[in-house]
């Protein structure tokens, strides 16, 4: 092959053909699916944090659910505290409040007042949660297998804690968002949706961005080599435990945007985003996708997600089966996902199976040189 770049015009046609879909797609699909494609496309976002810690790092995360919800929870917040139309308790209390008896605003949710710190708190609270828990982690050097169930832990903790505090956040029925209001909007809208959804596309592309400026690095290349071979990156004079605590940190931010995002398009938040089984299907995503691939991350999470609410709207009790048959395919034969696949020439590995041989006049840019001839 020839090895030259590619000319300008064929670069930029995938992001000039991705914007015009995105610009259309409000008007080509009904406001019920351009709703499910915005939370589908928020937890891609959650995908690129678990292909950092898991694909590139080689760290398995179960708990991934205590930052999206994290998140979740100050989006919901703010919009609880900031809704002049919603019914309320005495004193102006949202009005879950007032069925408990609570006559005062608890001391966290006064910071949710604020726009501001609320943006801020919906990435940086799940970063520093996450930072604080991957540092005691690390420090004692807990990994592989016993990481993953420590992760599982830590989230069954937090699940039960908010799922029994239901003077403080309303407990197991959560905080709702559809009738609160933003920007003179009513959140459930079908505006104010499709402008969440045109938000999501933006904030799903720069987090997309910042993570592959992250692995293409110096940051990127210390993560694949704690993944293939920590020991030696100790001997070489380099301590592992800051750079795991910083991506666990950083997708423990990515988990917390996912969360937001995905809240106020669902309409609710509760403790069930810190469910098991939330977040080991967040590992599926991943895994089918193609881990260390980021774009076979978000891609996972997209059509995983689509497939299921089809797959269920035709036959609501096969879609359990059809998901752990996946990850049955991708552990025992696709280990790279569809996308590493992809990538190994997969698809010209099967068509050679089958029979098909491609013609040499196909690949014009390879050219055999003649073989001299030895002379006697």
């Amino acid at each position: 092959m020839t090895g030259e770049p590619r000319p300008l015009w064929q670069r930029l046609l995938p992001w000039v053909v991705g914007l015009a879909l995105v610009l259309a797609l409000p008007s080509l699909v009904s406001p019920f699916r351009l709703n499910l494609l915005g939370r589908y496309l928020s937890l891609a976002i959650v995908a690129l944090g678990i292909d950092l810690i898991w694909g590139y790092t080689g760290l398995l995360s179960l708990g991934q659910g205590i930052f999206f919800a994290l998140g979740g929870y100050g989006a919901a917040m703010y919009l609880q505290l900031n809704c002049h139309t919603c019914s309320r308790a005495p004193g102006g209390l949202p009005e879950f409040f007032g069925l408990y008896g609570v006559q005062q605003l608890p001391w966290f949710w006064e910071p949710f007042h604020s726009p501001w710190l609320t943006l801020l708190a919906i990435g940086l609270v799940p970063a520093i949660v996450a930072g604080l828990l991957g540092f005691l982690v690390f420090r004692n050097r807990i990994k592989g297998v016993y990481f993953s169930i420590l992760t599982q832990a830590a989230l069954l903790v937090f699940f039960n804690f908010f799922n029994g505090q239901q003077k403080l956040i309303n407990g197991t029925n959560g905080l709702k968002t559809d009738l609160t209001q933003l920007l003179g909007l009513m959140v459930g809208s079908n505006t104010m949706q499709r402008y969440l959804f045109w938000l999501t596309v933006v904030l799903a592309l720069v987090s997309w961005l910042l993570c592959r400026r992250l692995v293409g690095g110096h940051f990127g290349h210390a993560l694949l080599a704690i993944r293939d071979d920590e020991a030696r990156l100790r001997y070489l004079g380099y301590n592992p435990t800051p750079f795991k605590t910083m991506v666990f940190a950083l997708a423990g931010g990515l988990a917390g945007v996912s969360g937001a995002l995905y809240t106020v398009q669902s309409g609710i938040v509760s403790p069930q985003f810190m469910a098991a089984p939330f977040s080991i299907e967040m590992v599926i995503w991943v895994a089918v996708g193609g881990r260390g691939t980021l774009w076979g991350a978000m891609a996972g999470a997209l059509v995983i997600n689509m497939a299921k609410s089809l797959v269920s709207e035709a036959w609501p009790q096969t879609w359990l089966f059809i998901q752990g048959g996946l990850f049955l395919l991708v552990v025992t034969t696709l280990q790279g996902g569809v996308v590493g696949w992809w990538q190994e020439g997969g698809p010209r590995q099967l068509l050679a199976r089958l029979g098909w041989r491609p013609r040499l006049s196909t690949y014009p840019a390879l050219e055999l040189e003649p073989r001299e001839e030895k002379q006697e």
